[in-house]
C-alpha cells in the first residue's frame, strides 16, 4: 500500500498544478450559490468557474469548466477541460478534452464521453458500460469498478479493483493484498448522493473484459484470468515492501543485550524501592515479612482474595459515586453531587495507584528483603538484620527470577499474591478490636 500512497500523492500534486496553470489569460464566467444549474438551452462561451452545493450542467460550456461543490452532475457538453472536486461527481455527458475529478464517489454514466485523459482520485470510481475515455485513464483510490472502455492505456491503484470493460492499450494495476484490505467505502461513507458499488478486495478481471495490450499487476500470487482476456504480455510483480517500515528482527546478541539491560534496570529499581521502604517504613515491612514467614499458605490464599477484592472495590466506588450523584442531583443538591463525584474519582485514583505500586514493586521488595534475610541468616545471623544487605541480595535474586524467559511472569504472579496476602492479614489484624482485658 506504500506504492499506492505515493501514486495518490503524485496524482494530487498533478491535479493541483493542473488547476493552478490551466488555460492562462482567457476570459471566464463565474457562478456561485447553493444550487447552480446551466440549462439545456444555455451556452457559456467562456471558461466557467463554479462554487455551489449542487451544480448541474445540462447545457454547453465552450471552454474549460472548473467546479467545486458537494454534488456535481455533468449532463451537457464541456468543450475543453473539466476540473471537478466534491463529495459526489457524476459525468453523464461529454468532455471534449481532459477530465480531472476528485471526490468520495465518482461515476461515469453509460453515455459519458471523455475526449482526452481521465485523471481521478477518490474513495470510489465506477465507469458504467457504454462510457468512453478516448485516451488514457489514471485512477488512485480505495476501490474502482471499470465497465466502460479506455482508448489507450490505463493505470489504476487501489485496494479493490474490478475490470469488466475494455482497455485498448496496456493496463497497469497496483493493488494491495485482499486479506489486508479494509471494508468497502460503501460500508462507512454514507453521505454521498449516489450509491457506491461494493467491490471485493484485491484484483479481479471479469469474464468478457478485454485488455488489448500488456497487463501488469502487483500481487503476491497469480490471479485467475478469463481465456483471451489479455492480448499482450501478462506480468505479475511482487508487492513492494518498504524496508524502512519493517525493522530487521534482532540478532541473538541484540536480544541478549536487551535482556541484560532490562535485568540490570529491574534489579536497580527494585533495590532502590526496597531500600526506600526499609528506611521510611521499617516496622511496616517487618510486620508484613513476619506474616509471610509465619503464615505462608494463608498469605498466598488471601492474596488471591485481595486481588479479586481490588476490582470489587473499584466497582463498589463507581456504583456508589453514580448512585449518590443521581440521588443528590434529583434533590437539586448540585454542590453535594459534585463533592461525591470528585471524592469518588480521587478514591479510585488513589486505589489504583496504591495497587499498582504495591503489586509491581512493593510485593517484590517485600519478598526480596525476606529472601535476602533468610539467605544471609544461614551464614551470618547478625548481618541478616541489617537494612541494606538483605535487600540488595534479595533484589538481585527476585529481579533475575521475574526476568527469566517463559516462566518469569509466573514468578511475578506468585510473588504478587504472597505480598497481597501478607498485606491483607496484617491489615485485618490491625483493624481487629483488641480483646477485652480479663476482670480482676
Amino acid at each position: 500500500m506504500k506504492t499506492i500512497q505515493r501514486i495518490s500523492t503524485i496524482f494530487l500534486l498533478i491535479a493541483l498544478f493542473s488547476l493552478a496553470f490551466a488555460t492562462p489569460a482567457r476570459a471566464f464566467d463565474g457562478r456561485s450559490g447553493d444550487v447552480v444549474v446551466i440549462e439545456a438551452d444555455e451556452t457559456i462561451k467562456d471558461d466557467l468557474y463554479v462554487t455551489a452545493n449542487i451544480f448541474t450542467l445540462e447545457g454547453t460550456v465552450q471552454g474549460d469548466l472548473i467546479v467545486f461543490g458537494n454534488y456535481i452532475v455533468i449532463k451537457g457538453v464541456v468543450e475543453g477541460d473539466l476540473i471537478a472536486a466534491g463529495n459526489t461527481v457524476v459525468i453523464e455527458g461529454t468532455v471534449t478534452d481532459d477530465a480531472r475529478i476528485a471526490g468520495a464517489a465518482l461515476l461515469l454514466g453509460d453515455e459519458a464521453v471523455i475526449g482526452g485523459d481521465l485523471l481521478a482520485g477518490g474513495a470510489s470510481l465506477e465507469t458504467k458500460e457504454g462510457s468512453v475515455v478516448e485516451t488514457d485513464a489514471l485512477y488512485a483510490g480505495a476501490q474502482g469498478l471499470f465497465a466502460g472502455s479506455v482508448g489507450r492505456n490505463a493505470f489504476v491503484a487501489g485496494a479493490a479493483i474490478e475490470i469488466r470493460g475494455e482497455i485498448a492499450g496496456d493496463l497497469t494495476v497496483e493493488v494491495g493484498e485482499s486479506d489486508e484490505a479494509g471494508p468497502s467505502p460503501s460500508m462507512y461513507i454514507t453521505d454521498t448522493e449516489i450509491s457506491m458499488p461494493s467491490v471485493n478486495p484485491g484484483l479481479k478481471i471479469v469474464e468478457g473484459a478485454k485488455i488489448g495490450g500488456d497487463f501488469s499487476y502487483s500481487q503476491s500470487k497469480d490471479i485467475e484470468l478469463p481465456a483471451g482476456a489479455v492480448d499482450g504480455k501478462v506480468t505479475r510483480r511482487e508487492p513492494v515492501v518498504d524496508e524502512t517500515k519493517m525493522p530487521a528482527p534482532p540478532t541473538p546478541a541484540e536480544t541478549a543485550a536487551r535482556w541484560t539491560f532490562d535485568l540490570i534496570r529491574d534489579i536497580a529499581t527494585l533495590a532502590l524501592f526496597g531500600l526506600l521502604l526499609a528506611w521510611l517504613a521499617p516496622l511496616f515491612m517487618k510486620g508484613l515479612m513476619d506474616k509471610m514467614q509465619t503464615q505462608p499458605a494463608p498469605s498466598f490464599g488471601w492474596g488471591l482474595v485481595a486481588y479479586a477484592a481490588f476490582f470489587f472495590a473499584l466497582m463498589f466506588i463507581l456504583v456508589a459515586m453514580t448512585v449518590g450523584g443521581i440521588l443528590f442531583g434529583a434533590l437539586t443538591l448540585g454542590g453535594v453531587t459534585g463533592v461525591i463525584v470528585w471524592v469518588g474519582i480521587l478514591a479510585i485514583f488513589a486505589l489504583i495507584v496504591g495497587f499498582v505500586l504495591f503489586t509491581g514493586l512493593g510485593s517484590q521488595s517485600l519478598v526480596a528483603w525476606l529472601g535476602g534475610r533468610w539467605i544471609i541468616g544461614r551464614f551470618n545471623p547478625s548481618l541478616a538484620e541489617h537494612r541494606v544487605w538483605p535487600v540488595l541480595l534479595g533484589a538481585v535474586i527476585i529481579g533475575a527470577l521475574v526476568n527469566l524467559p517463559l516462566v518469569g511472569w509466573l514468578f511475578g504472579f506468585i510473588i504478587m499474591f504472597f505480598g497481597l496476602g501478607a498485606l491483607w492479614l496484617w491489615g485485618r489484624e490491625r483493624m481487629a478490636k483488641p480483646a477485652a482485658a480479663p476482670a480482676q
